[in-house]
């Protein structure tokens, strides 16, 4: 249920808002592998939390440049 919330969330964003979300994410997906890779993470179920919601971002934003697309 919260992640349907989460999705919720992204969709009342706007694009530009999605955009810095997912390099935000993607900065600190980038420092989770780094942590896991020097044995320092202790969660690593973190990195496919932050992988999804990289991945929910992206699918909003491929949604609307699509529905864009088809309206002009």
């Amino acid at each position: 249920m919260g992640d349907n919330q989460k999705a919720k969330d992204l969709r009342e964003q706007t694009v530009e808002e999605l955009e810095t979300f997912v390099s935000d994410k993607v900065k600190e997906l980038f420092r989770l592998r780094f942590q896991h890779f020097t044995g320092q993470l202790e969660n690593t179920a973190q990195i496919k939390l932050v992988r999804r919601e990289v991945a929910r971002a992206r699918t909003i934003v491929t949604e609307r440049a699509q529905a864009q697309g088809v309206e002009s």
